[in-house]
């Protein structure tokens, strides 16, 4: 046993003889800590075909552990979980609007989507894993249950239930080979240091899953957490576009976010993925905002209201699909990964070019063909180097203010706001509001007084402008997103800086402390 790494007991008994997911195996672990305080953790065990019985169980502290299994199969013991020795960092939680692992150190998802990617051949299968060994990503979003979609027709090599004497799917009777060759997917993710972002429901079906009862859907929820939520690297998105899933009242999907919870021993970051209108992202039980959107112009407007970490899980794709949201351009992604990461959130990649063979990366994976992957993990490389999580920042958005308004803010706010431009803003339509977001954003960012960061988006300024503490002397870098470039503009400075900028698009202002 070893910190943030999952333990496994295995043992041989009898097939059930009910249900084959829903079993009646548990076990408590029990651990002192360094404080003296004991903690009595109960998780339960699942069947894994061939009279085989499994316990997961997660230890997040090092130190000695007892453990008690009892029901169909029973036993004891006694381990000595050693400390991390670094390569595992825990479960990813969150803290404030970002993330942490649980020994501390702050996770920066940089994520894509492979959506059917355990649902294809072994040989497209390794393909895939091959291209992750070095792209960028580290989070990647794919579905449970196989997608039947434009490019996705190919039935799965196998299925996560078997059927019953009519026909049907028995939640009851888990198809092992299924689940064993899934796991054997989150498993290659998680060695090459990925989350799984695992979507539980999707509505593009041609096999009945997603129109399974909610007494079935639990039933299946509950074999997939038994087996899984041990796992340090996963997360659960309850659906994909949980609101075209016709089969689901909202009052279901607050039960499936319920039972997921009551059954997630380690209470993994949860959300929910929208098409059109957004989840409840204020329901305490959600962990982080997942939202399908182009607006990342509304990042920080989003973060500051739910305050939760934000997450651009889908912002159309990187492709020559002859759909809209599979046609943006290598630079349009990189510049929305941009807007997201310099303001503080986060963004998902996908890929959609058309193939003879219909393997396109969002769905099935393969091999990567867009112009913005090594785009992406340069910028990656850039948010990992700084200090900490970049955090939203509205005071200082790039823009050149005259002395006057610079005075009365300062000195006279009551006097600025009745000046009839000021109170334009104030009192501005939700349409002039994100009309003017979209014109006029610039995205801004800060790690404490550490660093500071200022992305142009698609203008062009040939002038730069950003204010820092006076106290402290900075290093200011101009960045170019699209040709990867960082030059080195003034060293020592502080207060009001002024920068030349080259006057076209996708270019950035990076100051760090010296």
């Amino acid at each position: 046993m070893r910190q943030y790494e999952m333990f496994e007991l295995q043992f041989q008994g009898e097939e059930p003889a009910g249900s084959q997911a829903v079993v009646d195996v548990t076990a408590e672990f029990s651990h002192t800590g360094a404080d003296g305080k004991q903690t009595v953790k109960t998780v339960k065990g699942f069947y894994a075909g061939n009279g085989i019985y499994k316990v997961r169980f997660y230890p997040s502290e090092a130190g000695a552990y007892t453990w008690k299994v009892k029901g169909l199969v029973s036993g004891e013991g006694s381990e000595e979980c050693a400390p991390s020795d670094g390569s595992a960092k825990g479960i990813v939680k969150v803290v404030g609007t970002h993330f942490e692992y649980e020994n501390g150190e702050v996770f920066k998802p940089f994520g894509t989507t492979i959506y059917a990617m355990n649902h294809q051949d072994e040989e497209l299968r390794q393909t895939t894993f091959a291209t992750l060994k070095t792209a960028p990503f580290n989070k990647v979003r794919h579905c449970v249950f196989p997608k039947h979609y434009d490019y996705n027709h190919n039935e799965p090599p196998y299925y996560a239930f078997e059927k019953d004497a009519d026909g049907n799917w028995d939640v009851n009777r888990p198809c092992f080979d299924f689940w064993d060759h899934f796991e054997e997917g989150i498993v290659a993710l998680a060695d090459m240091g990925i989350q799984s972002d695992l979507i539980l429901f999707h509505p593009y079906d041609n096999w009945g899953f997603a129109t399974l009862s909610m007494e079935d859907n639990l039933v299946y929820l509950d074999y997939l957490l038994r087996r899984f939520s041990a796992i340090p690297e996963m997360w659960w998105s309850m659906a994909n576009e949980y609101d075209l899933c016709a089969a689901k009242t909202m009052e279901d999907w607050y039960a499936i976010e319920d039972f997921i919870v009551a059954n997630d021993p380690y209470g993994h970051l949860l959300s929910n993925h929208n098409c059109f209108g957004f989840y409840d992202f204020k329901r305490p039980h959600i962990t982080h905002q997942c939202v399908q959107t182009i607006l990342v112009e509304k990042s920080g407007e989003w973060q500051k209201e739910i305050g939760k970490p934000l997450v651009y899980d889908e912002c159309c794709y990187e492709g020559n699909l002859p759909l809209t949201w599979g046609n943006i351009s290598g630079f349009e992604m990189v510049n929305r990964f941009w807007k997201a990461v310099a303001s503080g959130a986060y963004a998902t990649h996908g890929e959609v070019f058309l193939s003879d063979d219909e393997v396109l990366w969002w769905a099935k994976g393969g091999v990567l063909k867009g112009e913005s992957p090594k785009r992406i993990a340069f910028l990656r490389k850039i948010a990992e180097e700084l200090p900490g999580a970049i955090e939203y920042m509205d005071e200082d958005k790039g823009w050149l203010l005259s002395d006057e308004y610079k005075e009365m803010i300062a000195n006279h706010p009551d006097e600025l706001e009745q000046r009839p431009m000021v109170q334009f803003f104030l009192h501005q339509s939700e349409v002039d509001k994100l009309t003017g977001q979209i014109k006029d954003e610039n995205y801004c960012g800060h790690v404490g007084e550490e660093a500071y960061i200022i992305y142009y988006g698609t203008h062009c300024n040939g002038i730069g402008h950003m204010t820092l503490p006076e106290d402290k002397k900075y290093r200011i870098e101009v960045i170019d997103a699209w040709e990867m470039t960082r030059e080195t503009a003034a060293e020592n400075v502080s207060g009001e800086v002024e920068v030349k900028l080259p006057g076209r698009v996708g270019i950035a202002i990076l100051a760090t402390r010296m």
